[in-house]
């Protein structure tokens, strides 16, 4: 099985127990994630005051790779703005699909409206 890029969105659901989690924990063994993304996951946790050491434990038992967020996927996170405008997309959305690029690889993603895109990528929503 190849290897599939998380969204934040992706980790989250895994982590809230929502609907969709279980398609992102199917793909976990091969799953990556870009720094940013991670970094959304952990302000997100920090957010609702559930960043503890053992949240921080189970996150690298959940997901332990995850990538730097480099110059070529800043170049290509800036590239994809004008084609994801209209979506809505953030800079960290993007980051995840620079990554995806990078690796050739699908993402997964609880956010539908990136399933419109057409970017290079196959986008795979964890909620049906």
């Amino acid at each position: 099985m190849s290897s599939v890029v998380l969204d934040a969105s992706a980790l989250l659901a895994v982590l809230q127990d929502e609907p969709g989690a279980d398609v992102v924990v199917q793909r976990l063994p091969t799953a990556v994630m870009s720094a940013v993304n991670y970094a959304e996951v952990l302000t997100s946790l920090c957010r609702h005051g559930r960043l503890t050491d053992r949240q921080l434990l189970d996150l690298h038992n959940i997901l332990s790779d995850v990538r730097p967020f480099d110059d070529v996927q800043a170049l290509t996170a800036a590239r994809l703005e004008p084609e994801t405008r209209s979506a809505g997309l953030s800079l960290g959305d993007r980051a995840c699909l620079a990554l995806a690029l990078s690796l050739e690889a699908a993402v997964l993603t609880a956010d539908r409206v990136w399933t419109t895109l057409d970017v290079g990528v196959a986008i795979q929503s964890i909620r049906s």
